[in-house]
Formats: structure tokens, C-alpha cells, sequence
């Protein structure tokens, strides 16, 4: 069974930094496709990044976040990653981590679509 914990969500200012973490178990990380999305209560879920076969060839992100997010992973200790950086107040969400299944990662799904996740965690940037 698939089993995905976020931690690392807090506050912080306009301008900081943040690193998400995800714990995951029952999934192999180097094989398949994992990702981030983030959801604010009353709104869709929004894809934020997402990567492939062990991170080899880099990762995929939103263009909302794209110079100042990276996703990565440990496939040694099965944890994936978000680095964000330059957070702004519209980065306020609550933020998942997600796992694909063999149908996610060939069909090419998106983040959000992805067949697993975790319970989210809170990330709040105030101005």
C-alpha cells in the first residue's frame, strides 16, 4: 500500500524559503512518476511540479513557479523534495505530494491526476 507524508509546510514572508518533504513507502521512487500539486479550499488543484525515472532528466513545473521551485528526490531514502524559493503570497496553499500509477506515468497525467497522495501540508506567505 502506497503511503505518502508531507512535512515541511509553515510561514513565512514575501521573499523566503521553504523545502517540502514527502516520505513515501510502498512505492518505488526511481521508477515512477511523482509529483506536487497544491489546493486552496474552494478551488482546483493546481499542478506545481513533477518528475520522472528517478529524477534523471530534471523535473516538469508550472509556469507560476518555474525559476524558483525544484523538485527532487532520494532514492535511497524514498523522499521527494520541493525547494521553493522567492515564495510569494499567491503560493499560499496547502500542498500534496503525489504518486502515479504505471497508467499515470505512461499516459503522461499531470501532478494532480496522479492515482496516490499524501494528507497535504500548509504553506502560508504573507506580504
Amino acid at each position: 500500500q502506497v503511503h505518502l507524508v508531507e512535512s515541511g509546510g509553515g510561514s513565512v514572508q514575501t521573499g523566503g524559503s521553504l523545502t517540502l518533504s514527502c516520505a513515501v513507502s510502498g512505492y518505488t521512487t526511481s521508477t515512477g512518476c511523482m509529483g506536487w500539486f497544491r489546493q486552496v479550499p474552494g478551488k482546483e488543484r493546481e499542478g506545481v511540479a513533477q518528475i520522472y525515472n528517478g529524477g534523471s532528466s530534471g523535473g516538469n513545473y508550472a509556469d507560476s513557479v518555474k525559476g524558483r521551485f525544484t523538485i527532487s528526490q532520494d532514492n535511497v531514502k524514498n523522499t521527494l523534495y520541493l525547494q521553493m524559493n522567492s515564495l510569494k503570497p499567491e503560493d499560499t496553499s496547502v500542498y500534496y505530494c503525489t504518486a502515479g500509477s504505471l497508467d499515470d506515468c505512461y499516459s503522461g497525467s499531470r501532478p494532480e491526476e496522479y492515482t496516490y497522495s499524501g494528507q497535504g501540508t500548509q504553506v502560508t506567505v504573507s506580504s
